[in-house]
């Protein structure tokens, strides 16, 4: 059980072997003590889960012994996104918010995510106190205390997300374009919500793997490529004008162009904030982690608005958010919130904001991007995962570390920065970073540079020679 550690966003484990029944109750009571100690538990904590392996149970387990600490207790009554228990966190004015999900990990993960007051990822200092009550837990164990079920009532989470969905976007011009969509929540908890939104205000939107699978389909439910394969071909098959997919919890989103390309999340941020900072002309400025697209820092040169980096992890943005006024932020991962909103990430509104770009213009995603590209240049952005031995993560950060590094392939290293990971400078080609997951025993080779050939080049590069060393 000491295994138990928060990452970027909350805790999670392989089921049946870190993610047990008894584990879970653990981070519950650690969590209970949180909200007892420092919110005001008489405004209950809401629960909710994903599409995974007994996430139901869990999150009943989860609720008992919340309750078992006086603590009222909402319990969603079916799957739902993450980002809808932290819109009712929010407009309900509970104490906080339990989800039940390895967001976009492998099936065979589980986890626990917190949300706060405030409708969003815990900030760090939050994630601090309850690590140490986890500390406390860990020491002492759970308390035998009975839950009190009276104390948990039913909670219907689809139906008032959706009514503030639907109240952020222009639906006369977005019917009037006459587009066709296709919806892939890739058997994940978002299933539904955006062909129910679309359909409602008379727009055509089918969707494909919306059935629960807590296999997801043999594939990772992380809307990137090579798992976003089945909605390229369905847009391909139905002549859509784009296709929208959501992540296992429907926080991270991804995109398909009518000609099948794939538009990834530096390409669907950096159209989002062309939208909502440049087309729409919204006030406030600009936040972005480390690891995004230098193409954010163009377009907030070019609409005049401050920028801010971050390190990995949406909280990091959320903490900006809540602090500042930051209109955008979004992570390379897809995870995208706009003060409109929340500070929280949500695939479906990323869709619905993506849908009324090409609305507003009356152009596919693909001829945006070339419109981009014509204004502020290329960016071809790529990412592998490296699952290697004990030891060689470590080596790996030292050796891009290393000063005496000045050269990768015919690329002069021209700067470092650390602020999360090490990103390294590639002349005027790019850059290329490595960094250690936060939530797996991966380390995360980016890069990004002008011509798709360089990034690929660099990205066969470093690791090789992370394998080397």
């Amino acid at each position: 059980m000491s295994s138990i550690k928060f990452g970027t966003d909350g805790w999670r484990g392989v089921i049946a072997d870190d993610f047990t029944f008894a584990n879970a109750r653990t981070v519950a009571h650690a969590i209970a003590r949180y909200v007892v100690r420092n919110e005001d538990a008489r405004k209950g904590v809401l629960i909710g889960y994903d599409h995974r392996y007994a996430a139901d149970r869990v999150a009943a387990a989860a609720a008992e012994v919340i309750s078992a600490s006086g603590t009222p207790v909402w319990l969603a009554d079916r799957p739902c996104p993450t980002p809808a228990i932290s819109y009712l966190v929010r407009n309900r004015g509970a104490a906080g918010g339990i989800v039940v999900t390895a967001s976009h990990n492998p099936y065979r993960w589980n986890g626990i995510k917190y949300k706060a007051s405030y409708g969003s990822s815990a900030l760090p200092s939050i994630v601090a106190q309850i690590e140490k009550e986890l500390e406390v837990v860990l020491e002492k164990g759970v308390p035998p205390m009975p839950p009190r079920r009276n104390l948990i009532q039913p909670l219907e989470p689809r139906a008032p997300y959706l009514d503030a969905l639907e109240k952020l976007v222009d639906w006369k011009r977005l019917r009037d374009a006459k587009f066709r969509f296709v919806f892939d929540p890739m058997h994940g908890s978002a299933a539904g919500l955006l062909p129910e939104l679309l359909r409602r205000n008379g727009m055509t939107c089918d969707e494909i793997r919306g059935t629960r699978d807590p296999r997801f389909g043999g594939v990772h439910p992380e809307p990137i490529e090579p798992h976003i394969e089945a909605l390229r071909q369905a847009v391909r098959a139905g002549k859509y004008d784009a296709g929208f997919c959501a992540d296992g919890d429907g926080d991270r989103i991804g995109a398909i162009d009518r000609d099948g390309s794939f538009v990834n999340p530096h390409q669907i941020f950096a159209m989002l904030v062309w939208h909502l900072a440049g087309t729409r002309n919204l006030p406030g400025d600009i936040a972005k982690t480390f690891s995004v697209t230098k193409l954010i820092d163009k377009l907030a040169t070019r609409f005049g608005r401050k920028l801010h980096e971050v390190p990995i992890g949406f909280k990091y943005i959320c903490e900006l958010m809540l602090e500042q006024n930051i209109l955008i932020g979004g992570e390379e991962s897809g995870g995208i919130g706009t003060s409109l909103y929340l500070p929280e990430r949500d695939a479906t509104v990323s869709a619905l904001f993506l849908a009324e770009l090409m609305a507003w213009h009356g152009k596919s995603l693909g001829e945006l991007l070339t419109t981009l590209h014509a204004e502020f240049g290329e960016y071809h952005y790529g990412r592998v995962d490296l699952d290697l031995k004990p030891g060689q993560k470590e080596k790996a950060i030292a050796h891009f570390s290393n000063g005496k590094l000045n050269r990768i392939l015919d690329l002069p290293v021209v700067g470092r920065e650390d602020m999360d990971g090490i990103k390294v400078y590639l002349g005027e080609a790019g850059w290329v970073m490595v960094r250690a997951s936060g939530t797996e025993n991966l380390l995360r080779v980016y890069s990004e540079t002008s011509k798709p050939e360089t990034t690929r080049r660099v990205l066969t590069a470093v690791t090789q020679i992370v394998h080397d060393l």
